[in-house]
């Protein structure tokens, strides 16, 4: 079975929400980097919108759930990285942009 690619697990991702802010996980940009590796590992580099999140298990534990039930992977990595800050300007999506008012 082959791994999934960076763009399928970015849409496995991209239902996952912040449940205070109520929009995805890869439209506000928390999401940094997908490394899948040609053995089924795949690592997934994200960050939260501030360290002392309240639901940043409850996301980690999403993500690792999400691409752990992909076929192909065989082991999930989610390494929580605090450099870049996230800053909510860079969010990846006009419609994040739009729910948080930011312009």
């Amino acid at each position: 079975m082959p791994v999934p690619t960076k763009e399928q697990i970015t849409e496995v991702l991209r239902p996952i929400q912040d449940p205070e802010i109520r929009v995805g996980i890869i439209d506000l940009g928390l999401v940094y980097d997908i490394l899948p590796e040609d053995n089924g590992k795949v690592k997934i580099k994200m960050t939260l919108t501030t360290p002392a999140c309240p639901y940043g298990e409850m996301l980690v534990t999403a993500v690792h759930k999400g691409v752990a039930e992909m076929d192909g992977v065989t082991d999930v990595e989610v390494i929580l990285v605090w450099e870049p800050v996230w800053n909510p300007e860079e969010m990846c999506s006009d419609y994040a942009k739009d729910v948080l008012g930011i312009w």
